[in-house]
């Protein structure tokens, strides 16, 4: 399972400076090709790193916020080879599914699968080249039905905590997996809640011990401190092996 990071940033003033990009990242494996919350830029910095839309098997929007969605529905064409075939599977949150969400009546008719993700499901999908898995967490964010996963596909398990507020639980929801991706936004706490920062981060990882852990969605005060600098300290303080994700940036597990 190869992981491509197509943005790495996060925070509103990041999504309109495009300091980082904000297109999210893709999961490539044997069994499927996994585009997951693709905001503005998804589809430019697929086409740069030569990561082809027209081979997605399917696309996770964890929550309908303009950065994690965006280029959903451009993305929604390339799965359906130009929209001309009803192909490919999408999951989203509810918000995302519904008559105001993202995506709109046109693009879902052109969804093989669409599963509104339901918090402590387990659901196995099936691709035509193989199977993945995933298991549904519930997050602590704005957007009401904001969730994380767990994906298990050929042998590796991945973890992807979106955008919340730290809880107890995730020590638990995210245990034992061989990567886990966590949004965290800030060094530390401030006044503006509903993200993770790397306190947050540490006590995740403490608990939950995946073999490897990598912080993405970058906000500006994280980027003006250094993020690598930040996930040494991660690192050091939870005892997982900590990366900041880079823009382009590649990790197989």
């Amino acid at each position: 399972m190869e992981i491509i990071f197509l943005g790495t940033g996060g925070g509103r003033i990041n999504l309109l400076k495009q300091v980082r990009a904000t297109g999210g990242f893709r999961i490539n494996s044997k069994s499927a090709n996994i585009h997951v919350d693709p905001g503005p830029g998804a589809l430019v910095h697929s086409v740069r790193n030569r990561q082809d839309p027209l081979k997605l098997d399917a696309i996770i929007v964890s929550h309908n916020h303009t950065d994690h969605v965006t280029d959903a529905r451009v993305l929604i064409e390339g799965m359906s080879g130009y929209a001309l075939r009803k192909k490919g599977i999408f999951i989203g949150s509810k918000v995302t599914l519904g008559t105001d969400g993202g995506i709109g009546e046109f693009h879902l008719e052109k969804i093989a699968t669409v599963y509104a993700a339901e918090y402590l499901d387990h659901k196995k999908f099936e691709t035509g080249k193989g199977f993945f898995e995933i298991d549904i967490y519930p997050m602590k964010h704005e957007e009401p039905s904001t969730f994380g996963f767990r994906l298990s596909m050929d042998g590796a398990v991945l973890g992807y905590i979106s955008d919340t507020e730290y809880t107890e639980s995730f020590g638990k929801d995210f245990s034992g997996c061989d990567l886990l991706v966590i949004n965290c936004i800030k060094p530390e706490d401030d006044r503006y809640s509903g993200h993770l920062t790397s306190g947050g981060v540490i006590k995740i990882l403490k608990a939950a011990r995946p073999k490897k852990a990598v912080i993405t969605h970058l906000g500006m005060k994280m980027l003006q401190i250094g993020p690598a600098k930040e996930a040494e300290r991660i690192e050091k303080e939870s005892g997982v092996q900590t990366i900041a994700a880079k823009d382009g940036m590649k990790i197989t597990i």
